[in-house]
């Protein structure tokens, strides 16, 4: 079942259309006129566009100013707003109290965010992950990919200035926990 919800915003005509074809389409059509009926819809969905000839300033919305327009173009421009919408939600994941966004590798509360290095956005969800805390000699090797019999202190360093960060962003000296066989997010 494809969860994917294109909404024609106050728009008949083109929802017509849109119906005639939707046996072709991969996504889900409906029609609302009210921008509050809009606004309680889009509240319970994760995947959806809207379709509009008017800005509303809502999540995800695409104007079209621009009528008439080809249906390949606009299903294109659909399509192509649709993966970046699934592109930014699969790039954000919460750890603890924190959303992380991996595309601009940010960690985030309440509005605060903490820039982050792709090394330490690497090392916090490969933590995050892991239900036992991992050593030193695996986060070398599977996070900066370096070989185990190389003598380097690269990764504590790391860990320890990543630990000092947070502390003096958001306050938090627990997020990452040493233990005697390694590191986990607590």
């Amino acid at each position: 079942m494809n969860n994917q919800m294109l909404i024609i915003y106050n728009h008949s005509k083109l929802y017509q259309i849109f119906e005639e074809i939707s046996s072709e389409l991969n996504f889900e059509i409906i029609e609302i006129s009210s921008e509050k009926l809009l606004n309680d819809k889009i509240k319970n969905l994760d995947n959806f566009l809207v379709l509009t000839n008017v800005k509303l300033n809502v999540q995800n919305e695409i104007v079209i100013y621009d009528f008439p327009i080809k249906i390949f173009k606009l299903l294109e421009k659909i399509n192509i707003n649709f993966l970046k919408s699934k592109f930014s939600n699969q790039s954000k994941i919460l750890i603890n109290q924190y959303y992380f966004d991996l595309n601009s590798r940010e960690m985030i509360k309440n509005n605060n965010k903490l820039k982050l290095t792709e090394k330490e956005i690497n090392t916090i969800v490969y933590l995050s992950k892991a239900p036992n805390p991992v050593s030193v000699e695996k986060l070398e090797e599977l996070v900066w990919n370096y070989q185990s019999d190389i003598e380097t202190h690269t990764v504590e360093t790391h860990i320890y200035r990543l630990r000092k960060k947070i502390l003096k962003f958001f306050n938090d000296d627990k997020f990452i926990i040493s233990e005697r066989n390694g590191y986990k997010i607590k």
